[in-house]
Parts: structure tokens; sequence; C-alpha cells
């Protein structure tokens, strides 16, 4: 462990002051993947910033329907949360999904958003990274990357984003509330992740220095139901092969709207534009789900080993909808 620096912060006014001007400073929460990422070499921080003891762990309904959802809300406490299980399961279902119990109950809202990837190259510091390591070459693309990404990967970069609670965000339509000395902004959930490119060191659309404070969620619709569906290789405490967020509202037999976001295929979560484009409007049969996400799908370009993700994908896009489908056709219970 290389010595740093330790600020507790008693505002965020004072933590992005003490950011200003150090870009190897690291703002700390729940502290479940920073120092895992010191403990291996890869953050280097010559300063941490403490944001444990701000005032950001409430999650509260604002007069418009909007939920907030304090940064510093701890992962289990958000998944139990009765308006956050009863408006918006799919976000629950994707945090109960993601890691264990004891990590859950640490981890941080602004932590899971910031979590890196968990590529086996970029963690390990006697491999070449360019996410790591700018200019250093990808040891994934002809190493191992039978996890890695299949949609939106570059030369550069093939990585997957890790995060299961990103993706129920995508599809829910969430915003990211951030401050900095700048003042306060907002950012869509969809396009606050990055895709690589010829960056792929940067994750995300945060300015240095910038604080995550809250995460929005969009008051829900009378009537739409949503749901988060995860694939991986056991069945507790492991990362997306392939996961679904998938949001609808029917009416008259037909998607008023659907949402749909994947996980583990890319290096943000994936918002399924095509595919949403092709069933809001028409009715979501089995036949018309099936064209819509393959057609999303054919944008992928798979590597040597993770072929498997674009099938494994569009099952689990499938029965997520078609379970969306008949919930919504379920004669109401008699009182």
């Amino acid at each position: 462990m290389k010595p740093f620096d330790y600020t507790r912060a008693t505002s965020l006014q004072q933590a992005a002051a003490v950011h200003a001007g150090r870009p190897d400073a690291r703002y700390l929460g729940g502290g479940t993947n920073l120092v895992d990422l010191m403990k291996l070499g890869v953050e280097t921080p010559s300063h941490l910033i403490d944001l444990s003891r701000l005032p950001l762990h409430e999650v509260e309904e604002l007069p418009d329907g909007t939920l907030r959802v304090g940064a510093a809300a701890r992962n289990s406490d958000v998944a139990a949360h009765p308006l956050v299980r009863a408006r918006y399961p799919a976000l629950s279902q994707a945090l109960l999904a993601g890691a264990s119990g004891q990590l859950r109950n640490v981890a941080t809202t602004g932590g899971n958003l910031l979590q890196r990837t968990r590529c086996p190259y970029f963690q390990d510091v006697s491999k070449p990274c360019n996410k790591r390591e700018p200019g250093s070459g990808c040891g994934a693309r002809d190493g191992v990357h039978r996890d890695h990404a299949v949609l939106g990967h570059s030369d550069h970069c093939i990585a997957t984003n890790p995060s299961d609670m990103a993706v129920a965000l995508a599809a829910l339509d969430a915003t990211v509330e951030l401050y900095g000395q700048e003042g306060t902004r907002t950012v869509a959930a969809t396009a606050f992740h990055r895709l690589p490119g010829d960056r792929p060191e940067r994750d995300t659309a945060i300015r240095d220095g910038e604080i995550v404070t809250a995460v929005l969620l969009p008051a829900a619709a009378p009537g739409a139901a949503s749901l988060y569906r995860k694939a991986r290789d056991r069945a507790s405490y492991a990362f997306a092969l392939a996961s679904v967020a998938a949001v609808l509202e029917l009416e008259d037999g037909r998607a008023r709207r659907v949402a749909l976001a994947f996980g583990g295929l890319a290096h943000r979560p994936w918002r399924a534009a095509t595919a949403e484009a092709r069933l809001t409007g028409a009715e979501p049969t089995a036949d018309a789900v099936r064209e819509a996400v393959r057609a999303e799908l054919a944008q992928a370009r798979p590597l040597r080993d993770n072929a498997y993700k674009i099938p494994l994908a569009e099952r689990l896009a499938c029965d997520a909808l078609a379970t969306l489908v008949r919930r919504a056709q379920r004669p109401p219970a008699a009182s």
C-alpha cells in the first residue's frame, strides 16, 4: 500500500475544493471497489477524500413524484425501500443480483455507478491494458475474453461495465446528479457511461473533481411494469455474462412504451434503441419481440470466444418482455 493523504469531508464544497488541482485524488464512499484496486496497485491516489459523513444517504419522493436516491444510500437499503420495490422493481432486483449481502450493506449508489471494469487484464498491473495505462495495448483482445464485450467495443478496449444497478437505471430513464466547482448539473443515465473509442481510460462523462450526489428516478407511469434478468456462471456473487432490464406499458394490447437495456455486453449499459423503436406501438407478440431483439443484436461484433453472449442476451430479453406482457394481461385480483 502506498502512502496517501486523507480528508474527511464536512461539505460538498470542501470536498470539491480539496480535490481541485489533484487529478490523482479520489473520493471515497463505501470503498468496496476503490480499496480493492488500491490493494492491487491499479489505483494509487495521493489523496482520499471521504464522503461518507455527508448528508447523501436519503431516499425521498419529490413533489412531482420523482424519487431522489442519495449517492451515499447503501445498495441494500435502496433495494429494500418500499417505493423502489413498488414502483421500480427492476432496480430492486438488479441491486439484489449484485455482489453479496455483506457488500451491499456497504456499497453506495454513487460508488456502484463509478465502479470500474472487472476485466482481469485491467486488474493485473503486469498485463497490458489501455484503460489502466493508455497506449500499452489490450491484452484481452487476443487473450482470455470469454466475458468481454460484443457491442460498442473498439480496438483499444473490449471491457464490459460491471454494474447491475446501472443497467436498470438506463432502462428506467434515470438521471445522475453531479456537483462540482462549477455547480450542480444532471446527466442522463444512458449518457453517463462512455463507449471506449480511443479513450478507454475514461469510463464516464463525469468531469474532473465532480461528485455524484444523487440518482433521480422519474415518476413511474401508472400501469408500467419492469424487471431485471441476469445470466451468470454461478447463482450468486458473480458478474453478468449478459443481463437485461425491461420496462413495458401496454395500451389496448399494444406497447405504448417499451424500454430495454442490456448489461454484460458493452463498455456501458446498452440501451436497445433499435428494438424499442420496432416494438413501440406494436403488439408485443413472441415473434415481434424476437425480431426486434435480433435487429438490435445484429450490431454485435463478437470475438473468438464470446459469441455465445448474443443468443444468451436474446433469450433473456425475450423472456423478460414475455413475462411483462403476461403480467399486464393478467386480470386484476378480485377484491
